[in-house]
């Protein structure tokens, strides 16, 4: 347990580490007000679980430590967009639109609402 423990950490600490470099870049070429900086991170994660994914199942490696410090690790720790998007296409995958669709309504609108209420509270 404690080996997979330090390749999620890890992972995680090489995540936020490309996530931190993404928000410079972007900022030195993008001043307008759409956050483009987590969009790519977010879509740019959703692409990184999906590569991983597939190349992990492929290789018969979804059970490894790989799994843990590429997809918990990595994409954890640049987004967790990324699981979010992976969890929702593998319930629409098993015919489970009702869920997947509901996931991603509650999860934006309480999401947006958490937000708020963090915001409120502080204030």
């Amino acid at each position: 347990m404690f080996k997979t423990i330090l390749y999620i950490a890890i992972g995680g600490a090489i995540g936020s580490v490309l996530r931190y470099i993404t928000s410079i870049l972007v900022a030195k070429f993008w001043t307008n007000q759409f956050p483009l900086a987590t969009f790519i991170a977010n879509i740019l994660g959703c692409f990184l679980i999906g590569l991983f994914m597939g190349y992990l199942l492929k290789n018969q490696l979804e059970d490894s430590n790989l799994k843990w410090f590429l997809i918990t690790g990595i994409c954890g720790g640049f987004t967790t967009f990324s699981t979010f998007s992976m969890e929702n296409y593998l319930l629409l995958q098993n015919q489970n639109s009702f869920l997947a669709f509901g996931n991603i309504l509650l999860s934006i609108s309480l999401g947006l609402f958490a937000v708020w209420m963090g915001l409120f509270i502080t204030k």
